[in-house]
């Protein structure tokens, strides 16, 4: 990857140039037996979208705090990206009452009321598909972003000195969460460009971060995110691993 990238949308931007057709996130919803692979390009798509959603539909600023109250799941990366490329501050499971934005999941739309902003709900739903009936207060982001353009361009430059991550208390510049990331790269087992992992981790503390999208963007890699894994047999989960040509795993 390139060495001058300093922000997590700069290691996206930079693995699009490299190879956009290739995987980037696999995801299992082991309850529910989806599974959905998003290339490079896909990938990148959904964030563009999202960040484009973020800056003109939801009218976020660089600095403002977005409340991230989502599991562990494709459509959670691609916020986290977003937020990233837009300079919206992703504070992971953080509290609705003290953030601008609150994005919430069909679990936390209750706690998400708590924001007096933006509201924006995610049925989390296969395919990204909507709410059945719109919950009351919020706006279903499946509904929102099929229209948003497919590029973006940020309206100031995303400083990377900046507070970019907040996730288990902790406040990440863009910068840092690149630096930590690339350092957690070899104990993971990414070795670089094909690596494959697969992570159970949830995404409510760093590691879980890093291993479930952070690292693997930062090294060429990519991750097969498992949520709901508890549900797998290992015969089960060894299956997959071979199916999946994963090279490391994080549990």
């Amino acid at each position: 990857m390139n060495a001058t990238d300093r922000t997590p949308a700069d290691l996206l931007r930079s693995a699009l140039a490299a190879d956009p057709a290739r995987p980037l996130v696999t995801f299992y919803d082991d309850a529910t037996g989806e599974r959905v692979e998003l290339s490079v390009a896909t990938f990148s798509n959904w964030v563009a979208k999202t960040a484009n959603l973020l800056q003109d539909g939801l009218s976020a600023e660089p600095g403002d705090r977005l409340a991230l109250l989502l599991p562990a799941h494709w459509q959670t990366a691609v916020w986290l990206l977003a937020c990233s490329s837009v300079g919206v501050v992703a504070d992971v499971g953080g509290d609705p009452a003290a953030a601008d934005l609150v994005v919430s999941g069909p679990d936390t739309l209750d706690a998400g009321l708590a924001c007096s902003g933006e509201r924006i709900a995610l049925a989390l739903r296969p395919l990204g598909g909507r709410f059945p009936t719109p919950p009351a207060g919020y706006t279903d982001y499946a509904v929102e972003v099929p229209g948003q353009g497919d590029r973006f361009r940020p309206y100031a430059p995303v400083d990377p000195e900046e507070p970019a991550l907040i996730v288990a208390g902790a406040e990440l510049t863009g910068a840092e969460a690149v630096e930590r990331a690339r350092a957690d790269a070899s104990g993971l087992g990414l070795t670089g460009p094909g690596s494959r992992l697969l992570s159970t981790l949830p995404y409510d503390t760093w590691e879980g971060l890093s291993a479930g999208l952070y690292a693997p963007l930062a090294t060429g890699g990519s991750v097969v995110l498992c949520r709901h894994a508890e549900n797998l047999g290992e015969e089960a989960l060894a299956k997959r691993v071979k199916a999946e040509r994963v090279t490391a795993t994080a549990h």
